[in-house]
């Protein structure tokens, strides 16, 4: 069988949007994405490592505590739970990690585009907090940061790394204490 010319190009032409659309689609890693939760050897400091980072909706994530000496949590900001103030997309789920003893797991999937804030229960105080930004600006349904809020110390909302930053290197990671 052979094809005309104008089927020729209506075939390429198509097989072209369909190339286009398939490499502008966000990439999405069948592996987890891995957030630590580490903390210092006497336990000064603690922190999420990385504590800001961005992924497609639909990004397996999992929350391993590899702080020797502490039990952490991960914990979306929300009404839901503990009472806060929300610091996560409307439409999308909170969760709680529960306790997570050292080489404990927990694993999250987040589906909705926007920018989630999250904490450790006992550790908040001492800004243990971080932010995933999931999508980007301008996809349906995005939503994004929470406006500064006064139920949180200044020194917690300075530990959220800002979204554009996160969105401009894929993750931000946290200065090391000397």
């Amino acid at each position: 069988m052979t094809l005309s010319r104008r089927q020729m190009l209506v075939l390429g032409g198509g097989g072209l949007v369909a190339l286009a659309t398939f490499a502008a689609a966000p990439v999405r890693s069948a592996e987890p994405v891995e957030i630590a939760m580490r903390g210092t050897p006497r336990g000064e400091r603690v922190w999420f490592s990385p504590p800001g980072l961005s992924v497609a909706a639909g990004t397996p994530l999992r929350f391993v505590n590899q702080d020797p000496a502490n039990s952490h949590t991960c914990t979306a900001y929300h009404p839901d739970l503990f009472d806060r103030q929300r610091r996560i997309p409307a439409a999308a789920v909170p969760w709680d990690s529960d306790f997570l003893l050292p080489g404990d797991s927990f694993a999250l999937t987040l589906t909705v585009p926007g920018v989630y804030d999250y904490y450790c229960q006992p550790h908040e105080m001492a800004a243990m907090v971080g932010r995933i930004v999931v999508g980007r600006p301008g996809d349906p349904g995005w939503e994004g940061p929470a406006p500064d809020s006064e139920d949180l110390m200044a020194e917690v909302l300075a530990a959220f790394p800002p979204v554009d930053a996160i969105l401009a290197r894929g993750r931000v990671e946290a200065q090391e204490a000397a």
